[in-house]
């Protein structure tokens, strides 16, 4: 099974205001990933555009890697904004089989929501997951994913964080890498594509892998 998805890598320029206040602001940055993709796609336009993103912080500097099923307009981005460019997915893709090995990486939002008769917040109230809790929720999301985990490792990130309408939003964020075989191609397929738990919107659920 394929399926056409683009991933596009944005190199920021740190010294451009405009990229400095998208990665104070998830929100910011979310709306600013929006704006390359064509107008008109409705209420749900991130879904529509099939589109996940992440800011990844290393020693070198940031990057922002989008994944989208519509090829972004680059254009679209400021002038300085800072570097970018888009490649297939779909020969990736169309390369998984069962048995293939491979390296993984997702930034996610892995929380719980508590029971109606818990004693450690509100009924219902989702609540992010701290420690072996968080090894143990991958496990369990890369099993629905097609994945069998060779080896895992997991690295807090600072949260997420940004405005939606007047209410300030924090999304806890984990960074997952590893190596892991393949079980299920097309359920693989299909979490990639879709991404993995909450807080999209605000750069959680992009799993990305590479060959072994």
């Amino acid at each position: 099974m394929t399926t056409d998805l683009w991933i596009t890598q944005i190199i920021p320029n740190t010294r451009d205001r405009a990229v400095l206040k998208d990665l104070r602001d998830a929100t910011h940055l979310h709306r600013r990933i929006m704006t390359l993709f064509p107008e008109g796609l409705g209420t749900q336009a991130r879904h529509q555009a099939a589109a996940l993103f992440r800011l990844e912080e290393q020693p070198t500097g940031f990057g922002i890697l989008v994944q989208s099923g519509i090829k972004p307009v680059l254009a679209n981005l400021p002038t300085g904004y800072g570097t970018a460019r888009t490649k297939s997915l779909t020969p990736l893709l169309g390369r998984l089989s069962e048995g293939v090995n491979v390296h993984y990486r997702i930034i996610a939002n892995a929380t719980s929501k508590l029971g109606k008769n818990t004693t450690a917040g509100r009924p219902k109230q989702v609540v992010p997951l701290t420690g072996t809790d968080l090894d143990h929720w991958w496990q369990r999301q890369a099993a629905t994913a097609g994945l069998v985990l060779h080896s895992l490792h997991s690295s807090p990130l600072p949260s997420a964080t940004g405005r939606r309408g007047d209410a300030r939003m924090t999304h806890a964020r984990t960074r997952f890498d590893g190596t892991a075989t393949v079980t299920d191609p097309q359920a693989l397929t299909e979490r990639i594509r879709t991404g993995i738990g909450r807080g999209k919107s605000f750069g959680c659920g992009l799993l990305t892998i590479a060959p072994a």
